[in-house]
């Protein structure tokens, strides 16, 4: 299970590099760590792995940083990295009682198939980007639970550095205009799923009663906002993630002034 983490995230940053290699190269170089954090791993062993290494035992690795001077911030990737998967269906709010409920799930079903087949959890939220207003965190990772295969997901933090809280899209938008957001996506998706403007989506996708409709995962970069539809959301798990990117000289008119990528709007 270890092996196939590792071949995920390989695979998920070389397709991440080739799709955003050409955004990179026009974004203007303005990233500065004006907040200084250090990154801290919380490890959880099940209690049958003894002298076991991590690779042939059921163990919760969480890589995430810690920022100074800022606990409303690390309370708020602290409760990201303990919700991004769920055990039972059922969010836990800090890493502890995750890691147990974790654990006792896989102790439980060990007892039920009679096998000793491992779970496996691992997570690692890095900091994408960062400038006097601004930080972007993306909160990737993998979990197996003895199903038919592992989940993979990835999750983004937006996170106004002087107001010093979250940031969610209605704060970016003026009033009214996510239908305006939304047709403007939906012509992207369309022209990038090979779709034509009136082709049904019942067939291929998963959107509620067929209707398109923008993840809440996105994140927000110099040159648009990127959106994210993990796996399962809008297609078959073989189909894997969706990525949606929105250029803000498509957008201009539906975003508000005075936030946080007025920096980036020209």
């Amino acid at each position: 299970m270890r092996y196939l983490f590792f071949l995920f995230a390989a695979c998920l940053m070389l397709s991440t590099g080739c799709l955003w290699e050409a955004q990179k190269k026009s974004e203007p170089d303005i990233t500065s760590d004006t907040l200084h954090y250090q990154y801290t791993t919380f490890k959880h062993r099940a209690p049958d792995c003894g002298d076991k290494a991590d690779s042939n035992c059921t163990v919760i690795s969480i890589e995430y940083p810690v920022f100074e001077g800022q606990p409303t911030l690390n309370d708020t990737i602290r409760h990201r990295a303990a919700t991004l998967f769920t055990v039972n269906n059922t969010p836990d709010t800090n890493l502890n009682a995750f890691a147990e409920k974790f654990i006792k799930a896989y102790q439980t079903d060990m007892v039920n198939r009679n096998s000793k087949i491992s779970y496996t959890l691992e997570t690692k939220l890095i900091v994408t980007r960062q400038d006097s207003a601004l930080l972007t965190t993306t909160l990737s990772g993998y979990s197996f639970q003895g199903g038919a295969h592992g989940s993979s997901l990835t999750m983004f933090i937006n996170w106004d550095t002087e107001a010093k809280r979250y940031i969610a899209l209605t704060d970016l938008l003026t009033d009214g205009a996510n239908k305006g957001l939304d047709s403007v996506a939906q012509s992207i998706f369309r022209k990038q799923e090979k779709l034509t403007p009136t082709q049904s989506l019942k067939d291929n996708y998963f959107f509620t009663n067929d209707v398109f409709a923008l993840p809440d995962n996105f994140m927000i970069t110099p040159t648009g906002l990127r959106f994210l539809y993990n796996e399962y959301e809008i297609k078959p798990y073989a189909a894997g993630q969706t990525e949606l990117f929105i250029p803000y000289d498509q957008i201009k008119p539906l975003l508000k002034p005075n936030t946080v990528v007025s920096q980036y709007i020209h």
